[in-house]
């Protein structure tokens, strides 16, 4: 696993239909568009964005793609409802959390990670091999040597978690923690600022990993549990606030 991780990757902002995508992507998931509604016509968009007729075809293919879109002929490009589109697809995870602080997001976000990371960890503490555990101490060294700054303590933290699910051995659970990494880093990002959180955050990591280390899956797995309820509580009571 990569360990220079980018944070705020958005995967298809890589050509102009990308970016005409990122576009449009973002203004669905942030309300600025709504389901059931109509975009303009080909030509209307199409000079509203600035962009050739072919590039924004191939967005409305992308967009597609992820469950955002379908086109009809004669009805035009309509949003599909919120249940069809793919939450597990990185860019429209980073457009649900492009506007901010986003309570909806966080508490589904929350929700996964709190089925998913504890019982990963418990498996980590079965399964995880002596350079795993290295990686995982190393994550949380680098977060501690971060004292207090906000943004060096994101990247060690999303790796920590990261690291944790590769340690299972389960390539799905590892695949699933790199499609959720910038869900995680920006979850990561609010919970770190609120006061609360960040006093409590390492020593439950630090027990996380102490569980690790001693092959306890329970202590793992009750460890995780209580470091993401206490951070749900905290990013939920910040953008609440």
């Amino acid at each position: 696993m990569n360990e220079s991780l980018e944070v705020t990757r958005t995967y298809s902002r890589r050509s102009l239909h990308g970016q005409v995508a990122h576009d449009i992507g973002s203004r669905i998931l942030q309300g600025d568009l709504q389901p059931g509604q109509i975009l303009p016509n080909e030509a209307t968009l199409s000079a509203e964005l600035s962009v050739s007729r072919t590039a924004l075809r191939e967005a409305i293919k992308v967009l597609a793609a992820k469950g955002l879109v379908e086109s009809r002929p004669k009805t035009g490009t309509k949003i599909r409802p919120r249940e069809s589109w793919n939450f597990l697809d990185p860019d429209i995870l980073s457009w649900l959390f492009a506007s901010g602080p986003n309570r909806q997001a966080a508490i589904i976000l929350f929700e996964v990670r709190q089925i998913v990371e504890p019982q990963a960890a418990a498996m980590a503490a079965e399964r995880a091999d002596a350079d795993q555990i290295t990686g995982i101490r190393k994550a949380y060294q680098e977060m501690a040597a971060a004292d207090g700054d906000v943004e060096a303590g994101i990247e060690p933290d999303l790796r920590f978690h990261q690291l944790i699910l590769a340690a299972t051995g389960n390539e799905l659970l590892r695949s699933l923690g790199a499609m959720i990494e910038t869900a995680l880093a920006a979850s990561f990002k609010v919970s770190s600022s609120h006061p609360d959180v960040k006093l409590n955050s390492l020593d439950l990591h630090k027990s996380v990993l102490d569980a690790i280390i001693a092959g306890d899956p329970d202590g793992a797995r009750g460890s995780m549990s209580v470091l993401l309820q206490e951070a749900r509580d905290g990013v939920i009571d910040y953008v609440s606030s």
